[in-house]
């Protein structure tokens, strides 16, 4: 762990006396943006500054869609599965992005630019199906928007 993480670290457990268990969600985000996922290492030095269990860094990562327990790639692609979105198509647009980028949902392209996921709710359910590309929504997503949206990704 950097000097620099640490020290960010204590500044977000500082926020939340007495329990330091409570900064543990900013303290992964601190850590996911620091090497990008949260490997089995990052969770141990997390768990070691706040001075809980590396399992319990694990079970709050695991439970929340906004964090990475694998590499991603230079993309993240996210499509929203959850009921307002499936009514319209979001299975559809899930297929689209797997033909365009090569991989299935929960894999990295081959090319490692993008990293495609499905993710229960990204809360926009009157304007489905949603697609959030690097954390910046998109809305009313049909099939056929999804190659002009790989070609953006791609720089094309």
């Amino acid at each position: 762990m950097t000097e620099t993480l640490y020290e960010r670290i204590q500044e977000e457990r500082a926020k939340y006396p007495p329990d330091s268990r409570s900064a543990v969600m900013p303290a992964l985000r601190l850590a996911q943006d620091e090497y990008g996922w949260l490997s089995p290492e990052a969770l141990r030095e997390v768990a070691d500054a706040l001075e809980v269990t590396p399992a319990f860094c694990k079970s709050i990562a695991s439970f929340y869609d906004q964090f990475h327990l694998a590499p991603v790639g230079e993309h993240l692609v996210e499509v929203c599965t959850n009921v307002s979105c499936a009514v319209v198509g979001a299975q559809q647009v899930v297929e689209a992005f797997e033909r365009e980028l090569g991989c299935r949902a929960g894999e990295t392209s081959p090319d490692g630019r993008a990293t495609l996921r499905t993710v229960e709710c990204l809360g926009g359910c009157g304007w489905a199906t949603i697609v959030s590309l690097d954390h910046h929504y998109r809305t009313h997503v049909k099939p056929e928007d999804v190659p002009g949206i790989v070609e953006e990704l791609r720089g094309e």
